[in-house]
């Protein structure tokens, strides 16, 4: 048995997947989550297969972003990206974060469930109604995302969490709340990021959240 996490921040798109998927043989929706932090720590608390993930869960982490996350701390996930974006930066970017299946809001069930099979058997899938160039591909083999987010891989994956809930403004209490831990190693997390990417301020912070797509608002 497959164990699925969905991630978006709809409830109503949530329980509609989780019952489409809960139909399938060999599929079962353990988990939900709303935004890409909670993903990620359903991901540490649960059993997971497979993530359904939605890129924009707004106001959160970028679903990019969290896809490389997950594909750095969980090499074996199986990570589904479904999205209504249909512009090729978003297809090739999320394939080239680690996704290994991309598929359209706008498409049909059918679209999702032979992404999940595929994904279940280790291969990749894209959606039948996005046609990839070899330019696409070239894209998505490339590592230009590691050397725009130059920095950021010197974090550690508990900073990556911290970080854009500081740019969105939750307090230490708050991050310390959703994370799990003590609002003294938050700000031991703050500074450490601040010390290894030298921002003198949060404005700075925030403007390179912005500037590398870290953040959906």
């Amino acid at each position: 048995m497959h164990k699925v996490l969905i991630a978006d921040d709809h409830a109503i798109v949530r329980s509609g997947l989780s019952f489409l998927i809960n139909q399938q043989t060999n599929f079962q929706v353990v988990a939900q989550a709303a935004n890409g932090n909670e993903a990620f720590l359903q991901i540490e608390r649960a059993d997971v297969d497979i993530i359904v993930l939605d890129l924009n869960m707004p106001p959160g982490e970028s679903g990019l972003i969290t896809t490389q996350r997950i594909r750095e701390r969980y090499p074996k996930m199986g990570i589904v990206i479904l999205s209504m974006h249909e512009e090729q930066e978003y297809i090739d970017k999320a394939m080239q974060n680690g996704a290994n299946s991309y598929v359209l809001k706008s498409s049909s069930d059918d679209e999702l469930l032979s992404a999940l099979k595929s994904v279940a058997n280790h291969q990749t899938y894209v959606d039948q109604n996005i046609i990839l160039t070899k330019t696409d591909l070239a894209e998505i083999n490339s590592q230009k995302v590691n050397v725009k987010m130059k920095g950021y891989a010197d974090l550690s994956s508990r900073e990556k969490e911290v970080l854009p809930l500081i740019a969105l403004g939750y307090s230490n209490k708050e991050i310390a709340k959703k994370l799990f831990i003590s609002t003294k190693t938050v700000e031991a997390h703050k500074a450490s990021i601040n010390r290894k990417l030298g921002f003198k301020n949060r404005v700075e912070l925030v403007h390179y959240a912005l500037h590398h797509g870290l953040i959906d608002f």
